[in-house]
């Protein structure tokens, strides 16, 4: 390169520099100001104007202010994923101005989901709930079934706004404790592995086990989706060939205790989840049966995933545990549901 190219390139690298000047000030700049005698003063005035106003914008926006998607999904129209693609399709509009992904709202704003308007509440006006369910074996983990089995939905108490969030999933062979919430948060911190809650399931297995089996499951086995383990293995007894072991997990892997097992050739032939955090399933909670926790229980699962605490319950304080008359009452009620979905089985089959 000759000499008269590099001092030209020299010149326009100090007037690209003087932009950057008048965007961050002048610290660290010191002599070089000097290169302000090939700028006009027009080029000056521009940039300084610019920032300022689109950086208080943003601050405008910001303050107070919740994503469109989260303010839905506590609506109870969808998890935050269905909401999302409703926003893509353009089915959604904020003041009558159609919606899209990144938009936040503070709650006093109209929003439309197919023409229908959706009404709001605020954050701070929600109390969260939390249910303990004992799902029978051969319920589905989802809302609606296309071959129309019974789901764990089926029976939970109705809500006037928001929804019930699932804490986790059972598969259709494993019954026992589940957990619901209408706090959509609370669901998505007990559920992710970071928070490390423990799950614990009794287990009874089919096959001959020994202690060295036992080790390696404690230790760690790599399976499909990364290495897993048990973090405690306790043996419960048994006859013949099948044995009951209580195992705590703590994270929510698909299918993961009967991975665990079947990686050392024996089957799992029942799977009860049996505690959650130190929350413990209720002995007199009949299958198919629901029963709602108090505030103190509440704000326990809320404490436990770093959770600022509830003040309200929808539960009262001196409601007695549950005894054995309202344990019948929710068999009753229980058996009468199964009989209703019997006969609309029967109905839709004919």
């Amino acid at each position: 390169m000759s000499q008269d190219k590099k001092k030209t390139k020299g010149k326009s690298t100090a007037t690209d520099a003087k932009p950057a000047d008048n965007k961050y000030g002048k610290r660290g700049v010191g002599k070089k100001t000097v290169v302000k005698k090939g700028q006009s003063k027009t080029g000056k005035d521009k940039k300084p104007e610019e920032k300022p106003v689109k950086v208080d914008f943003q601050k405008a926006a910001i303050k107070d202010s919740e994503k469109l998607q989260k303010v839905l999904a506590r609506a109870g129209k969808g998890s935050r994923r269905e909401i999302e693609s409703l926003i893509s399709a353009g089915r959604v509009s904020v003041n009558g101005k159609t919606a899209y992904l990144g938009d936040r709202v503070d709650g006093n704003e109209q929003i439309r989901i197919d023409g229908h308007q959706v009404k709001l509440t605020l954050q701070e006006d929600d109390i969260c709930r939390v249910l303990i369910y004992n799902k029978p074996e051969g319920e589905m983990c989802t809302r609606k079934d296309p071959e129309g089995r019974v789901t764990v939905f089926d029976r939970l108490p109705p809500l006037e706004n928001g929804r019930w969030v699932a804490v986790g999933r059972l598969d259709i062979n494993t019954s026992g404790m589940l957990l619901f919430t209408t706090d959509g948060e609370l669901a998505n911190r007990l559920m992710h592995p970071s928070q490390k809650v423990e799950r614990e399931y009794a287990v009874r297995v089919f096959g001959e086990i020994n202690e060295a089996m036992l080790q390696i499951l404690r230790t760690g086995v790599k399976l499909e989706d990364g290495m897993a383990r048990f973090q405690k293995i306790t043996y419960r007894g048994g006859e013949g060939r099948n044995h009951w072991f209580h195992v705590v997990l703590s994270e929510g892997r698909n299918r993961e205790v009967r991975r665990l097992w079947e990686s050392q050739e024996v089957q799992v032939s029942r799977l009860i989840r049996v505690r959650y955090g130190d929350m413990e399933m209720q002995r007199q909670l009949p299958l198919g049966g629901w029963t709602e926790l108090g505030l103190k229980e509440v704000n326990y699962f809320r404490k436990l995933v770093q959770l600022k605490s509830e003040t309200q319950s929808k539960v009262k304080v001196d409601e007695k545990a549950m005894d054995n008359a309202k344990s019948r009452r929710i068999r009753r009620s229980v058996k009468k549901h199964q009989q209703r979905h019997q006969q609309s089985t029967r109905r839709r089959r004919k």
